[in-house]
């Protein structure tokens, strides 16, 4: 018997085994994304609910899952809406900056208070808060909302 004849059988078992474990993988991502669409989308209209970082999980992982799953999902007008332009253009409109800035800043403000025992915990937080606010309200374009609705090319403008 040679070698070769031994080794094809465990060569495919091996092939197969990866391939059921790239498909639970699959499923596993795709299952946590729509769990976290879902909540994205519930914060949508839930005042204390955030939407973004629901939306940034899903959108992290249904990348991880399926083209077909990652396709419909940047097809969603909740994706159009929240992140299309920043991860398109690197620019966003003062609606969706505001949607984005004053959930997270009320969330992070409720966690500073809550963190009153520990001063760690505290700075963390208002490091996070000046973080965001400095990326979002001045690293991140503002565009004009009126060469969006003309149908022409986004433009961006950066605010003083």
């Amino acid at each position: 018997m040679d070698s070769k004849s031994i080794e094809a059988p465990v060569a495919e078992e091996t092939k197969t085994a990866g391939r059921k474990r790239t498909r639970l993988a699959s499923y596993v991502w795709g299952g946590a994304g729509l769990v976290s669409f879902g909540l994205g989308a519930a914060g949508a209209v839930l005042p204390l609910l955030p939407t973004t970082p629901f939306i940034l999980l899903a959108a992290f992982c249904f990348a991880r899952s399926s083209r077909r799953l990652n396709d419909w999902f940047r097809a969603t007008k909740l994706y159009e809406s929240v992140f299309e332009g920043l991860l398109t253009r690197k620019s966003m409109t003062v609606a969706a900056k505001l949607k984005l800035l004053l959930p997270v800043s009320v969330l992070l403000g409720i966690s500073f208070l809550l963190l009153e025992p520990f001063p760690a915990g505290r700075i963390l937080v208002a490091a996070i808060f000046v973080g965001h606010v400095v990326y979002f309200g001045f690293l991140v374009k503002t565009e004009k909302p009126g060469a969006a609705w003309a149908g022409r090319p986004q433009q961006a403008v950066q605010e003083d």
